[in-house]
């Protein structure tokens, strides 16, 4: 994808994500977070949850994957603004949907607005800026 390609309105494909407790361990560990409720289901059901839950920079992992596999090797993330609503926990599937809600040529950049579903409802809201190199000569 180039920057002459977006579009505002521009639908992204949708990407599921099924949150498997591997995933949800594996994202905690990598990102150095040991809270016993990302690994630990005793633990987490203590907090008054069904199960593990998937953390938040797991879940920002999941939307900069998201938006990078769309827009390609070409698009830089400049910026990622992220809130999170319903855990991801176990056993669920995490449904990723977005759209190209700004376009600015005179700074080749583009603002993406994301949004991940699960099962309970909506698990993270995000504003995703990319930005494009200067145009080859």
């Amino acid at each position: 994808m180039t920057f002459d390609d977006l579009r505002t309105g521009q639908a992204l494909p949708e990407l599921v994500v099924p949150i498997t407790a591997s995933a949800i361990v594996a994202g905690a560990i990598a990102t150095n977070d040991f809270e016993n409720v990302h690994h630990d289901k005793a633990a987490a059901q203590a907090t008054g949850v069904p199960d593990i839950f998937m953390n938040i920079l797991t879940t920002n992992g999941f939307v900069q994957r998201f938006v990078t596999d769309w827009a390609g090797a070409n698009a830089r993330i400049r910026r990622i603004a992220i809130r999170l609503g319903a855990p991801n926990f176990a056993g669920d599937v995490m449904k990723l949907g977005g759209e190209v809600a700004a376009v600015d040529p005179a700074a080749r950049t583009a603002e993406i607005k994301v949004s991940g579903r699960n099962g309970i409802g909506e698990h993270v809201a995000a504003t995703v800026t990319i930005g494009f190199a200067e145009r080859a000569r």
